[in-house]
């Protein structure tokens, strides 16, 4: 099964989200908005099939990379969420949530070998 087919987004953790993006934007040009940037790209060699990357800044008080205590976390992109989280139920790997769906996708939370919050998200595309 193929597990992980990209890097969906970068989130992590600063002292001010605003004044991160707008020196991204001014420093390294990314075209923010109140979420951060997006990163356009293409799965296929023929450039029909496109794809994002998501870069995200964070409060530095927020909770939601718990119970990691590191301030980034990583979103995986992969095919089939529901399959892929049995197989890793089977492996003994920690599923921290049930998946949830919304209209770009499916995510769901899992921990990584040193209890790093990782995310998985299956994007509709």
């Amino acid at each position: 099964m193929k597990k992980v087919t990209g890097i969906g987004g970068i989130f992590f953790k600063c002292k001010d989200t605003k004044a991160m993006k707008d020196w991204y934007q001014k420093h390294l040009g990314l075209d923010t908005n109140d979420y951060g940037a997006t990163f356009k790209w293409y799965e296929d060699a023929e450039g029909k099939k496109e794809a994002s990357t998501q870069w995200s800044p964070f409060s530095e008080t927020t909770k939601y990379f718990e119970p990691s205590e590191k301030d980034f976390m990583i979103n995986y992109r992969v095919e089939n969420l529901e399959a892929l989280v049995e197989e890793l139920q089977k492996e003994g790997v920690t599923i921290l949530d049930k998946i949830e769906a919304y209209d770009y996708g499916k995510f769901v939370h899992i921990l990584d070998a040193e209890g790093n919050k990782i995310q998985l998200w299956e994007p509709v595309d």
